[in-house]
């Protein structure tokens, strides 16, 4: 039992990467902390993703959350399964010694499920972040991004019609609403807000630009270097500093060169948490060109240094990150998105005003209560009347 009465349970989260990964992102600091919290009240959390070259095939966060590395980024899916299986059944080193039976099932479904409901064995909750609609072409080309989003929009859509949804915005919420997923099992639990530990340090003396995230082609970071191929006539001294490591670095850096802004951009890679807190607290500006977030957690990180962002309008749950024309603006178009960075970029009042509207804004979202919630619902699951818990039920 935790201190609220309610039964200490395992959860198993099974999720394709975890927060050392190379190629993790928001959605694996979402998990995590989520994870960090229900072992803060009492439950077991494992949490089984892809082996990477950072990480041990057995490891345990300072949180205390149990992190299993099995297979590669593709055959990760399949070896969660084999696990799964080895101990529901008790067999050999993954059974009960290994894994054992978790008590429910956490299945973070990153465009490609886990297709947990056909080997559970036990209430599945299915995690989504948003819905992958305009990145599968971007990243994929015509035939596995038809088949991507086959397999997200309808394959998955029927085979979880019996579980639960977790996701962390109203916007997509209402993309899974719209995929027939029926809407009152969709629960929304926003992202939290990390604390902010280190000091407080002061802007740049220049004007200062930053894209924190994943370098990868959907984050769309060429819209900030094109801003900031236009920006440098007027203001020769601007920096754009972007934060984060992934594989399109190079055709990123690329793109500099020829648009001859490389001694105004500043490639970082891998930054630690000391290292993200300066870049936050000592830019103008934070910028999300991305084409589609669940819900904008740099967004609100730099809000809580009193960072203003500028994002676009459809992109997702970036809207709910944000107070429009308060914390940050919200654009509809690259021309606009230049527009507003140079507008903001000029004037120092407004600018300010919205960087203090933005901290106030972030203080509304805290990991214990999104936590909180993420455990009532695990909760609710797990004593509901049983689900789709094998494969006949899932097809039937």
């Amino acid at each position: 039992m935790d201190d609220s009465g309610t039964p200490a349970r395992h959860v198993l989260f099974l999720n394709w990467r975890d927060t050392t990964n190379p190629e993790g992102g928001g959605s694996e600091v979402y998990i995590e902390r989520i994870a960090a919290e229900l072992v803060a009240v009492g439950h077991r959390v494992t949490m089984l993703c892809a082996a990477h070259e950072n990480g041990r095939p057995e490891d345990h966060t300072p949180e205390g959350v149990r992190v299993l590395r099995r297979g590669s980024r593709h055959t990760v899916y399949a070896r969660a399964a084999l696990t799964c299986l080895a101990g529901r059944f008790n067999l050999g080193p993954l059974g009960r010694r290994g894994l054992g039976r978790p008590d429910l099932v956490v299945d973070v479904c990153n465009g490609v499920p886990f297709f947990a409901p056909l080997y559970a064995g036990r209430p599945v909750v299915a995690l989504v972040h948003h819905v992958h609609r305009e990145q599968w072409p971007v990243v994929f080309g015509p035939w596995m991004a038809r088949l991507g989003w086959w397999i997200e929009s309808w394959l998955a859509v029927r085979l979880y019609r019996r579980c639960r949804y977790v996701t962390v915005s109203q916007a997509s919420r209402t993309e899974l609403a719209e995929l027939g997923v029926a809407a009152d099992r969709i629960a929304v639990v926003p992202n939290g807000t990390p604390p902010v530990t280190g000091p407080p340090l002061p802007r740049t003396t220049h004007p200062s630009l930053l894209v924190l995230g994943r370098l990868v082609p959907h984050k769309r970071v060429e819209i900030a270097l094109r801003a900031v191929a236009e920006l440098v006539h007027e203001l020769p001294d601007l920096e754009l500093v972007v934060a984060g490591q992934g594989w399109w670095e190079q055709p990123l850096r690329e793109l500099c060169d020829e648009l001859g802004i490389s001694e105004h951009v500043r490639f970082t890679g891998f930054i630690s948490e000391n290292e993200k807190h300066e870049v936050l607290s000592s830019a103008w500006l934070a910028l999300t060109p991305s084409l589609k977030e669940g819900w904008g957690l740099t967004i609100v990180e730099a809000a809580a240094r009193s960072t203003p962002t500028v994002a676009f309008r459809y992109a997702g749950g970036v809207a709910e990150a944000m107070v429009d024309t308060e914390t940050g603006l919200l654009v509809d178009d690259e021309r606009e998105f230049t527009d507003r960075v140079r507008e903001l970029l000029a004037d120092d009042v407004r600018r300010k005003a919205m960087g203090e509207a933005a901290l106030l804004h972030a203080s509304r979202f805290t990991w214990t209560a999104t936590g909180a919630r993420f455990a009532q619902l695990l909760d609710e699951v797990a004593t509901a009347p049983a689900r789709a818990t094998d494969r006949a039920a899932a097809l039937s």
